[in-house]
């Protein structure tokens, strides 16, 4: 720690910046969501085009089954551009240096740009979760509310933690725009199959359970967790390379 403000006062201000460069820039309204919602509707046509086995017992069509997994590839997709266009402003305007040289302490530079970025996320998913309702015929029962909402906060987190770390891993390096999503998919492969999973228990996907889906909301947690703890250790040194 510092001198200067306080660490949650700079987490505040950081992503105060970063929410109103994306609200005057409107990208992610303009770009992001539109990009979003054409990779819904085109994942619709292909599954839709797939065979159902003719021994399923259950009634659902295929695409109220693969819906949460959908989903969340839509919202991964989606942050591979959020991740790139936040840090892409930082590297043209030199934001990130100027903070580092008024030796601004870098986790909260950190959690400032993770808070800014899960924002975004969050209000993604609940779009991308109504086309899915809408589109693919999915169904929200009362029950998995709660699941639900749990884990669009432990996932939408955990993506905004290794978002932000990697993409202050990528921001300085040549090629970043193609490195990213080499550093990025691999890691998030808990995210996407915990959030999934989870949702799928929400939803009542084949039958299963809400109970089936908290241990894997506790996956999720864990995974946010881990890297959030990674980006406040190790975002300054990432940021100064």
């Amino acid at each position: 720690m510092n001198d200067g403000p306080g660490f949650w006062r700079v987490v505040g201000l950081v992503a105060a910046k970063d929410l109103r460069i994306e609200w005057r820039s409107r990208v992610a309204l303009n770009q992001v969501l539109p990009f979003a919602a054409i990779v819904m509707v085109l994942f619709a046509f292909a599954v839709d085009r797939l065979p159902r086995p003719a021994a399923s017992a259950t009634t659902e069509t295929l695409l109220q089954t693969v819906a949460p997994g959908l989903v969340w590839l839509a919202m991964l997709f989606s942050l591979l551009l959020l991740v790139q266009r936040t840090f892409a402003v930082e590297a043209d305007d030199g934001a990130l240096d100027a903070l580092r040289a008024a030796a601004v302490d870098a986790a909260a530079v950190f959690w400032g740009k993770t808070a800014a970025l899960a924002t975004q996320l969050a209000a993604l998913y609940l779009l991308l979760l109504g086309t899915a309702l809408v589109i693919y015929g999915a169904e929200l029962r009362t029950s998995g509310i709660g699941l639900l909402a749990a884990t669009w906060i432990a996932a939408t987190l955990g993506l905004a933690t290794v978002g932000t770390l990697y993409g202050g891993l990528a921001a300085g390096a040549r090629g970043r725009e193609t490195l990213l999503p080499l550093l990025l998919l691999p890691v998030v492969a808990p995210v996407l199959i915990g959030a999934t999973r989870a949702v799928e228990a929400a939803l009542g996907t084949g039958g299963t359970a809400v109970a089936d889906g908290w241990p894997w909301v506790g996956v999720v947690g864990v995974f946010a967790v881990a890297f959030g703890a990674g980006g406040t250790l190790a975002f300054g040194a990432l940021i100064d390379e």
